[in-house]
C-alpha cells in the first residue's frame, strides 16, 4: 500500500499533460477562428462604397447675351442702349455668365420711360461630396430669393411660386424709389436641372410719366425668363451634336487618308464622265 502511492501520482501526472495539450489547442483553434471570422466580416465594410449622386443634367451654359429673343429684348427695352447687351465678367462662361440691357425711351413733353433688363446664369456640377448638381441648383435658388426679398430700400415685397418656367421657379415683386423716381420691379429665380436662371426686369416713369404697372413688369420678367430657360436646353443640345459632328469629321478625314491610293482612280472616272 504504502508503495503503490507514488506510482499513482505518477500516473496521475502523466495523465494530466494530455489534457492541458488538448485544452491549449482548443484554445488556439479557438483564436484562430475569431480572427478569420473578424476578418471575413471587415472585408465587406472595407470594400463597401458610398451611393453615387445624380448625374448634372446639363454641361453647358447659353450665351447669355443671346438667351432673351431679339424680339423679346425690344418689346421690354425699346430704347436699349445696345440691342446686343451688355456682358458680365466671368471667369468660366461654362459655369456662371450674364447679360443687361437698359434705355430710356424719350417721348418729348409726354415724358420718358426707363427700362432696365438683365439675365444671368450659374451652373453646379454634381459632386459625390457636396451632392447632386440639381440640389445644389435648389439652394442656390433659395438664397437668390432671400437676396432679392432682402433688397435695400424694397417696398410691398411680394413672392410666389410660379409653375411653367424650368422645373421650379419663384416669383419676387416690389416697388423702390430712387434717383427721385418710383420704380417697379420683378425678378424670376428659376432652376432647370442643375441650372439657375435669374431675370431681372424694373422700370420707371421719367418728367411726368407714369409708373409701369406691377403686371406689366411681371409679364415682362416672365417672357424672358421663358426665353432663358429655353436657350439653356438648346445650348445643351447643340454641345451633345458638337462631339459627333467632330466624331463625323475625324472619321471622314480617317477615311480619306485610307483611300488616298484610290485618289487617282476617282478622277480619271471623273474626267470620263466629264468627256
Amino acid at each position: 500500500m504504502h508503495r503503490s502511492a507514488p506510482r499513482l501520482t505518477r500516473i496521475l501526472a502523466c495523465a494530466a499533460v494530455p489534457v492541458m495539450l488538448v485544452v491549449a489547442g482548443c484554445s488556439s483553434d479557438s483564436d484562430g477562428k475569431k480572427d478569420a471570422d473578424t476578418s471575413a466580416s471587415a472585408s465587406p465594410d472595407a470594400t463597401k462604397s458610398e451611393p453615387s449622386v445624380e448625374a448634372a443634367k446639363f454641361a453647358a451654359l447659353p450665351d447669355p447675351c443671346s438667351s432673351v429673343e431679339s424680339k423679346t429684348v425690344k418689346s421690354l427695352v425699346p430704347s436699349a442702349k445696345s440691342k446686343n447687351g451688355t456682358r458680365s465678367k466671368s471667369s468660366d462662361a461654362s459655369v456662371r455668365g450674364g447679360c443687361s440691357w437698359n434705355g430710356l425711351d424719350d417721348k418729348g413733353v409726354k415724358g420718358s420711360q426707363y427700362r432696365w433688363l438683365d439675365v444671368s446664369f450659374t451652373r453646379f456640377a454634381s459632386d459625390q461630396t457636396l451632392g447632386s448638381g440639381a440640389a445644389r441648383a435648389g439652394d442656390e435658388l433659395s438664397k437668390q430669393v432671400k437676396k432679392t426679398e432682402a433688397t435695400d430700400g424694397a417696398k410691398n415685397v411680394a413672392t410666389e411660386t410660379v409653375s411653367g418656367i424650368g422645373d421650379q421657379a419663384t416669383k419676387i415683386t416690389y416697388d423702390q424709389s430712387k434717383t427721385g423716381e418710383d420704380f417697379r420691379f420683378a425678378t424670376i429665380v428659376a432652376r432647370t436641372g442643375n441650372v439657375v436662371v435669374v431675370v431681372n426686369y424694373n422700370g420707371a416713369g421719367y418728367a411726368g410719366s407714369k409708373t409701369p404697372t406691377a403686371e406689366s413688369v411681371l409679364k415682362g420678367a416672365t417672357m424672358a425668363a421663358e426665353d432663358a430657360v429655353a436657350a439653356v436646353a438648346d445650348a445643351n443640345k447643340s454641345a451633345a451634336e458638337s462631339p459627333k459632328a467632330t466624331d463625323k469629321a475625324t472619321d471622314k478625314s480617317s477615311d480619306e487618308s485610307s483611300k488616298k491610293p484610290s485618289k487617282k482612280p476617282r478622277s480619271s472616272a471623273k474626267s470620263k464622265s466629264s468627256d
